[in-house]
């Protein structure tokens, strides 16, 4: 809990405790948003890898569906 800039204790994250630091310090130690920023980096790159992934193959994939149903017709 954040109440004032001048207050001696800056409650952060639960029971972090910050003595004499400064809002800035605060954000800094609390790694919660660090944590969140890389699992999105993560789930963004995975992403971009399937996009890719189905770029490259998807003519493939679409050639063979009509080879297999010309074979069976």
């Amino acid at each position: 809990m954040i109440k004032n800039r001048n207050m001696k204790s800056i409650e952060l994250a639960g029971d972090k405790r910050m003595q004499n630091g400064s809002l800035l310090s605060c954000f800094v130690a609390c790694e919660r948003g660090a944590t969140a920023i890389e699992y999105a980096l993560i789930a963004g790159g995975i992403s971009i890898a399937i996009v890719i992934s189905g770029a490259i193959l998807g003519g493939n994939v679409a050639a063979l569906f009509t080879t297999v149903a010309s074979a069976v017709n």
